[in-house]
């Protein structure tokens, strides 16, 4: 299953919130007459002053909220260290997986022998998932357990016996603080190469309703030096080209 990815809310005029919000700041006058005198063009400049002057906490005041299906539990484990979020996950205790999808990493769909033995492995957990999740129903209505009830018990833990491949599907909001943040780490190229698409794609997709607050967005090294040390990729240039190409 391939990644899906879509931005299915945030709040509305993002840009033109966070500029009345960071003017209040500094003017004498209130927000009515900020706002009626804030045009898309003063709204920009004002922006683009904030982002360079590094006053960010005005960005908070705005947010993004997400779909996500096609990804691991492995990407999910990776999303919810981002902590500042609102997470909203496909549960395995609630939801019987009859047939489970699961990722397949590239290198592993390009080597013939290593892909038939993922795919048996992912085959065989379905099977034990099954049978476990059978037995343990079986016990628990032998012991007076209704049957609904039973089932749900008997998930909770045969679901252990599947995989960080396991597709799954996630809801997640995050301030636009944070969300900087998650694609400085996550649009790196030393990021897993799976959550690494995802931020990708949330970039692409923010920059479309907010272009101005996210023009510059993307990894640490677009700004400064790369913050891998001895670890960097060493392909700097390469990076910076791919994400301000566009600003040239």
């Amino acid at each position: 299953m391939s990644l899906k990815v879509k931005l299915i809310e945030y709040t509305p005029n993002p840009e033109r919130v966070i500029a009345s919000a960071a003017k209040l700041c500094y003017s004498q006058v209130g927000i009515d007459e900020i706002q009626e005198n804030l045009t898309e063009d003063n709204t920009e400049k004002f922006l683009n002053m904030l982002v360079s002057y590094g006053h960010y906490s005005p960005i908070e005041h705005v947010s993004f909220t997400f779909a996500a299906e096609g990804v691991s539990r492995s990407l999910t484990h990776q999303l919810v260290r981002h902590r500042i979020a609102s997470f909203s996950q496909q549960s395995q205790r609630y939801v019987r997986l009859e047939q489970f999808e699961y990722i397949i990493p590239e290198a592993i769909e390009n080597d013939k022998e290593a892909k038939k033995i993922f795919i048996e492995t992912m085959e065989q957990c379905q099977k034990s998932y099954d049978s476990i999740a059978n037995k343990l129903k079986e016990k628990y209505i032998s012991e007076g357990m209704k049957s609904l009830d039973a089932e749900k018990k008997a998930i909770e833990d045969a679901r252990y016996v599947f995989p960080n491949a396991c597709e799954t599907k996630i809801v997640f909001t995050m301030n636009a603080r944070s969300l900087m943040n998650f694609f400085n780490h996550r649009c790196c190229n030393r990021a897993q190469w799976e959550i690494r698409a995802l931020a990708k794609e949330m970039l692409k997709q923010v920059k479309v309703v907010a272009p101005t607050l996210f023009k510059y967005a993307g990894p640490s090294c677009l700004k400064s030096s790369c913050p891998e040390g001895k670890m960097t990729c060493g392909k700097i240039e390469q990076v910076r080209n791919e994400y301000l190409q566009e600003k040239k």
